[in-house]
């Protein structure tokens, strides 16, 4: 397993706010952590990267490759971050420097990680700029972040946390801030980019709809505790949860229904062969193969809203 929370529990002053949750992530599983909000989906996220807010006490275990991450030093913790572990943040906007350009921060992370020139870092982000889909690669990471649409920031933040190829990317619901046909583009290029490289995937979101979309199993909050979890095809077709089922009636309400979900991408496990999904001490769902997804098109998503590019 890549990674694995048993019990974890954090508690800001008296309240806890994530009550014991348990789950794991093995190599190469996407996983979606879903609730509604004050769930707890977020601070597990940050417990992971060590970026719990001030006031905020975490407990139990939070174990990466088989290492107790949860406790160390910031200065050990600082150096997974970006490195094995990626993370890209809800809003872009206030995610990236409005003072520097994307190319530099881009390439910060290849630069403190892997000490290389400030020459390097930029030629590896005009590779990170195309690798996400970024329109005129070499044009764009002299830009500044006001001079972006909202998805092109948004696909900056995600070569950020991928410019190192971490093992793990966590994306704290990515597309919330974004338009619907934004949305999907942005999505399809996470499932492309995990797919590929083989990494981990948390996500974190609060719409079924969306993560039908780009994970394979789910494990569902409420106030801090573990509801439910398994495979999302299961959760989708038989939900045993009152929350589950309250989140699979919103996602209709906005006429998505789950067999309009994407299907395989290439090169996915099919139904019925063995494929990776987290383990769990929690409540759990059905073993049945989960739907997966479409080879996605990755082009670029909407103009500038600034500065035309050429």
């Amino acid at each position: 397993m890549s990674l694995e929370i048993s019990d974890l529990r954090i508690e800001i002053g008296a309240r806890a706010v994530v009550d014991g949750i348990s789950f794991a992530v093995p190599d190469g599983a996407r996983v979606g952590l879903i609730g509604e909000s004050g769930s707890g989906k977020s601070l597990t996220a940050l417990a992971i990267l060590g970026l719990l807010p001030d006031g905020a006490r975490a407990t139990g275990s939070i174990r990466w490759n088989g290492r107790e991450i949860l406790g160390l030093p910031d200065r050990e913790v600082a150096a997974l971050r970006g490195d094995d572990i990626g993370m890209v943040f809800q809003e872009p906007r206030t995610a990236l420097n409005p003072i520097r350009t994307v190319g530099r921060q881009i390439g910060e992370s290849v630069r403190i990680h892997e000490r290389v020139s400030r020459r390097e870092a930029l030629r590896r982000a005009v590779i990170e700029a195309e690798r996400v889909a970024l329109p005129d690669p070499e044009r764009i990471v002299s830009r500044y972040p006001h001079q972006l649409s909202g998805g092109q920031r948004q696909r900056v933040a995600i070569a950020m946390a991928l410019a190192c190829r971490p093992r793990l990317l966590i994306a704290d619901e990515p597309t919330t801030a974004l338009d619907v046909t934004i949305q999907a583009g942005v999505l399809a290029l996470l499932r492309a980019l995990v797919q590929d490289a083989g990494m981990s995937l948390v996500f974190i979101t609060h719409d079924l709809a969306v993560l039908a979309q780009v994970a394979t199993h789910a494990v569902v909050l409420e106030h801090g505790r573990v509801v439910e979890q398994g495979e999302v095809a299961e959760l989708l077709r038989a939900p045993s949860s009152s929350v589950t089922t309250a989140l699979l009636r919103d996602a209709t309400a906005t006429l998505w229904h789950p067999e309009r979900s994407p299907g395989p991408i290439r090169g996915a496990a099919e139904p019925g062969s063995t494929s990776p999904g987290p383990a769990s001490t929690g409540p759990t769902r059905g073993t049945s193969s989960a739907g997966a997804e479409t080879a996605p098109d990755v082009g670029g998503d909407d103009t500038p809203t600034g500065e035309h590019l050429p």
